[in-house]
């Protein structure tokens, strides 16, 4: 490559007509020289190098016809201005040059131009309707920047266009029926956009047609059953509309067709039988709409097919063993359909298969024996079945896999030692069978794993300490097992670390010091197990900590203050304990905990007075639910995958599971213990909590009327406590409120009535022998008088009187492969805003 200025000499060559100085001369920066040649007719300047401001006066050179500056990304462009301009300019190829400004309407009086490009130029504004005026132009390409606007409806006038890209921008409204008028077209591209019509019926007249892609719109309506008009068409996308209606059977007639895709729309029907006659496909794609009825045994007649997709619709009856003559295919999803049966021997045929997805299917029987031939298979995925029997030990001779995905079935029998020579793993997951035996040691040599998930099984015995310590480790679940042994959480890569529910009954290492600097661990879950001890003070060195839950163990410490600091913390679960002594050190005492939403103390033995100022600092409490609907989450790497939490509560009364909790969830459940003093008024600042359960407990003196201003509450427990007074009759300003307890207290005076407190029971009020009116029996002397307010200055804390208990389901979402580890687990969307708990 050549590089410094141009000699300043070209500039003398009075009669150069064509100056090539592409791809091998790095310029630096534009030569002013050029604005003087004159008889220059040809300039390629392309992928130099080339930066700063290019000089307007090159556009108007007399006798330039090819103009070339493409591929010089931080070379800036302006547009002269082309009024009153005749211009003998024929090709402009600007690409990926930096003009971050509209295309000017002035732009139509090139009537010369036969080629324009300006595609991935950080265009704006819209396309101007004098484009119509290139009525000359053959080759268009405005595709990969921001315009904006209706697609002009003179843009139909180019009719001797054979290329059109108008891809990547944010064009809206209808596809203009002025493309009809474009005979000659070859390639039509308008994808990604958000383009809202039908499809028109006269793209059928562009017969010459070989590429049609009209992908991620907001295309409505069915397919034009016209298009199969369109007998040279090669390429056929029209993923991600809103498209209905059958897939046309017409389309058979389309023989010269290799690439179909209609992913990601809402057609019905069945898959047409005649699609077998489009023998030249390399790709079917039908993924994610709302197809029914068995897959088509022809099919097996597309025998150059690389890419069958036809994964998420409601397909049923039994995979085709003929599909095992598709001996190109390197891709076969038939993934979340509704198939049956078992998985067909002869797939074994298929030994150029990269990729195997019959997940979440309602297949049975063994996985099958020969699959071990597809050599070069690098994702495996066979979860969400009712596959049975063991693990074939001969899948360790799939060296190349990079995902295996076996969950959710009902398998036997231990994990096979031959896996652990699967050193491409990534991804391993084997939860929720019935395997059984010890976890192998070997899974140590899996030293490119990510995620590990081995819950829900049977496996015993101790658990192999060094595949915790795997350096490319971000997952590790392990949960509801019969697993024991020591637990070490100082992987500095782990991010995500479930043990919950097993035979654990160490202490935990404290870990050193500069172990947990830049710890990545967001998760930690051991719940459900004897562990004992201290918790590890490094772990305030977690700064990106955001949920533990160390619930139903015997850990025996004081209240983990020094948590207080981590900006990221979530949710903190110390139910069923022995923790002790006072919350803090002093009522007066300050602890941000800034992100702290869900606090589970329940069932220990604190004691001492609730901190009077933390409260204050609890942000994350305070704040109103949020519009959005989101569910609290963690990336499991950067490189992609959500782990979704989920929780066990006992609430209103009823134990209840939710597969996802809503991210303006908030509760503190400080019930059954041994906290003192009265409830601080500053509780009533914490307008953000949905859930509070202060029961059983010896708190004393007046309920705070500062609870009414915690309008969000649904559930309220203030039962088995020593409170005295009457129930303030701000608390009927709680319109949300669903379950309310003040049981064995004190109390005295009328209930409140109206709003919600005419629905509470007797239950919510019993043990009170001071209190009278709806619904007890006890009628008050003057029943029509509402009780008077209380003036007493008094402090308010959360009791639901509900256990909690914690877990977390994977859901992996495009976790680096994109479409198809979506395949192997799907994602759950909630709809309901004040149904802050996914049921």
């Amino acid at each position: 490559m050549f590089s410094g200025p141009v000699p300043f000499e070209i500039s003398k060559l009075s009669s150069l007509s064509s100056l090539d100085l592409c791809c091998n001369y790095d310029l630096s920066s534009v030569p002013k020289i050029f604005r003087n040649m004159s008889t220059l007719r040809f300039l390629y300047l392309n992928d130099c190098g080339m930066y700063g401001e290019f000089p307007v006066g090159i556009f108007k050179l007399p006798n330039i016809r090819v103009l070339d500056i493409k591929f010089n990304k931080d070379l800036s462009v302006s547009w002269p201005n082309f009024q009153s301009w005749s211009s003998p300019l024929e090709e402009m190829s600007l690409a990926c040059t930096n003009f971050s400004s509209e295309l000017p309407a002035t732009m139509g009086n090139l009537g010369s131009l036969i080629v324009l490009d300006v595609s991935s130029c950080n265009l704006s504004g819209s396309i101007p309707s004098s484009i119509g005026n290139l009525t000359n132009l053959i080759y268009l390409k405005l595709s990969n920047n921001t315009l904006v606007g209706n697609i002009p409806a003179s843009i139909g006038n180019l009719i001797h266009l054979t290329f059109l890209d108008l891809y990547g921008n944010q064009l809206i409204g209808p596809i203009p029926v002025g493309l009809a008028n474009m005979t000659k077209l070859t390639i039509l591209s308008i994808g990604s956009n958000q383009l809202n019509s039908s499809i028109p019926i006269g793209l059928a007249n562009l017969a010459q047609l070989t590429i049609l892609s009209l992908i991620s719109n907001r295309l409505t309506g069915s397919i034009p059953i016209r298009l199969a008009n369109l007998t040279q068409l090669a390429i056929l996308n029209l993923n991600s509309n809103r498209l209905t209606g059958p897939i046309p059977f017409r389309l058979e007639s389309m023989t010269q067709l290799t690439i179909l895709s209609l992913d990601s729309n809402r057609l019905h029907g069945s898959i047409p039988f005649g699609l077998a006659n489009m023998t030249r496909l390399t790709i079917l794609s039908v993924r994610s709409n709302r197809l029914i009825g068995p897959i088509p045994f022809m099919l097996a007649n597309l025998s150059q097919l690389t890419i069958l997709n036809l994964g998420s619709n409601r397909l049923t009856g039994h995979i085709p063993f003929s599909l095992a003559n598709l001996t190109q295919l390197s891709f076969l999803n038939l993934g979340s359909n509704q198939l049956v049966g078992p998985v067909p021997s002869e797939l074994a045929n298929l030994t150029k298969l990269t990729i195997l997805s019959l997940g979440s299917n309602q297949l049975t029987g063994q996985i099958p024996f020969g699959l071990e031939n597809m050599i070069q298979l690098t994702i495996l995925s066979l979860c969400y079945n009712e596959l049975t029997g063991s693990i074939p030990y001969e899948l360790a001779n799939l060296t190349q896999l990079n995902i295996l995905s076996l969950g959710f079935n009902q398998l036997i029998g231990p994990i096979p030692f031959g896996l652990v020579n699967l050193t491409q793993l990534t991804i391993l997951m084997l939860g929720f069978n019935q395997l059984t035996g010890p976890i192998p040691f070997g899974l140590m040599n899996l030293t490119q794993l990510n995620i590990l998930v081995l819950e829900s099984n049977q496996f015993q015995g101790q658990f192999p300490i060094s595949i915790i310590s795997l350096k490319n480790l971000h997952l590790l679940d392990i949960s509801d097992n019969y697993l024991s042994g020591i637990v070490s959480i100082c992987n500095t890569s782990l991010r995500i670390l479930d043990v919950s529910n097993n035979r654990f009954s160490s202490s935990l290492p404290q870990c050193l010091h500069d172990v947990f600097q830049g710890s990545e661990v967001r998760v930690i879950r051991l719940s459900e197990n004897k562990f004992r001890g201290l918790l590890p003070r490094s772990l305030a060195n977690c700064s990106k900590l955001e949920a533990i839950d160390v619930s139903n163990n015997q850990f025996k410490d004081t209240f983990p203050s020094w948590l207080g600091n981590l900006p990221h913390l979530k949710v903190l679960m110390l139910r069923s304990n022995k923790f002790h002594g006072q919350m803090f050190e002093s009522p007066e005492a300050n602890y941000e905990f800034p992100n702290l939403r869900i606090l589970d103390l329940s069932y220990n033995s604190f004691i001492g007075k609730l901190p009077i100022n933390s409260f204050e600092n609890w942000n994350a409490l305070k704040s109103e639910n949020e519009d959005h609907l989101t569910y609290i989450h963690t990336a499991i790497s950067a490189s992609g995958g959500t782990y979704y939490w989920s929780m066990q509560i006992t609430n209103k009364g009823q134990d209840r599971v939710y597969d996802k909790v809503q991210e303006f969830f908030r509760a503190i459940d400080m019930s059954s213990n041994r906290f003192v003093g009265e409830i601080p008024k500053s509780i009533g600042d914490l307008m953000g909590l949905n859930m509070l359960n202060l029961s059983n407990n010896i708190f004393t003196g007046y309920i705070p009327p500062s609870l009414g201003n915690l309008t969000n509450l649904e559930s309220l427990d203030l039962s088995q406590n020593r409170l005295s007074g009457e129930i303030p009759q701000q608390l009927t300003q709680l319109t949300f409120l669903e379950w309310f307890n003040v049981s064995h207290n004190n109390l005295n005076g009328s209930i409140p009535h109206g709003k919600q407190f005419d629905t509470f029971e007797n239950s919510s009020f019993g043990g009170n022998l001071g209190l009278c009116g709806n619904p007890l029996s006890k009628k008050c002397w003057n029943s029509d008088s509402s009780p008077p307010l209380a003036t007493v200055s008094e402090e308010s804390h959360d009791s639901t009187g509900s256990p909690f208990e914690f877990g977390w389901k994977i859901v992996l979402i495009g976790y680096g492969f994109g479409l198809i580890v979506g395949v192997i687990i799907g994602n759950i969307v909630a709809t309901r805003k004040r149904d802050w708990l996914m049921k």
